[in-house]
């Protein structure tokens, strides 16, 4: 059974309602979710600081529907960069789960798909003006699932309330809009995100992980030799002499 994910709960100070938000997801199915801070340093007194505590949160973690599980709640920071110089990766970057960049440019898109380091690029699909936002939205994921080729895109609520949320598979067949497969639909909510995950744990760490697996070593001759019974070996040191 997929694995479901949704990496952009947006951060809310009302801890009531992004807990309301949280326990609608594992309601839904969701094994991981992220809470989304989103930081602009082109405004004044804007700064990246530590996240919140998710076990702030909860005394027990809610289970996810269909799994025996609690759902894992990860922290992910969304820097929005128009100058290269407002990507600076530093040591508060490290204390986020998930590290994203939303480019302004097409320079800055460029720059963050060849030089940055991070986990998830954002592209803006919508337009401001309310009438004409869903023809965009439409338009241009279609645009971006056909240079892309339907891989490696990662589809996100941006909830901000519990009725904003809607399920895995609804969010999987909405991927047909988009021009995704019904492959490439689920994956941009299951094995897609669990490597923008993985990613982000391998950017904390080091450059990769290593998992090691004691293995049994082999009998030298010396030890074959004990195993075999005393009557055989008197019968091959004969021979041997």
């Amino acid at each position: 059974m997929a694995v479901f994910m949704d990496l952009n709960i947006t951060y809310t100070t009302d801890k009531k309602r992004l807990r309301s938000v949280i326990e609608t997801a594992a309601h839904l199915g969701y094994s991981t979710v992220a809470i989304n801070y989103v930081v602009d340093l082109q405004q004044k007194k804007q700064e990246i600081g530590k996240p919140k505590c998710v076990l702030e949160l909860f005394d027990t973690f809610p289970i996810v529907q269909g799994k025996s599980r609690p759902i894992k709640v990860l922290n992910r920071l969304t820097v929005v960069a128009s100058d290269p110089s407002h990507f600076r990766p530093n040591a508060e970057y490290k204390a986020y789960d998930l590290v994203a960049v939303y480019p302004k440019t097409e320079k800055l898109f460029h720059a963050a798909c060849m030089t940055f380091d991070v986990d998830i690029i954002c592209v803006a699909v919508t337009e401001k003006q309310p009438s004409t936002m869903r023809r965009y939205t439409i338009a241009n994921a279609i645009s971006l699932t056909e240079t892309c080729k339907g891989k490696n895109l990662i589809v996100t609520s941006g909830a901000e309330r519990p009725l904003e949320l809607r399920g895995p598979y609804d969010i999987a067949n909405l991927g047909l809009l988009f021009g995704l497969s019904e492959e490439d639909g689920k994956a941009a909510i299951s094995t897609n995100c669990r490597a923008v995950h993985l990613h982000g744990e391998t950017r904390k760490t080091a450059l990769g992980i290593v998992h090691t697996m004691k293995k049994d070593q082999p009998l030298t001759e010396r030890q074959e030799e004990e195993h075999v019974p005393a009557s055989k070996r008197a019968k091959l040191e004969t021979v041997d002499s």
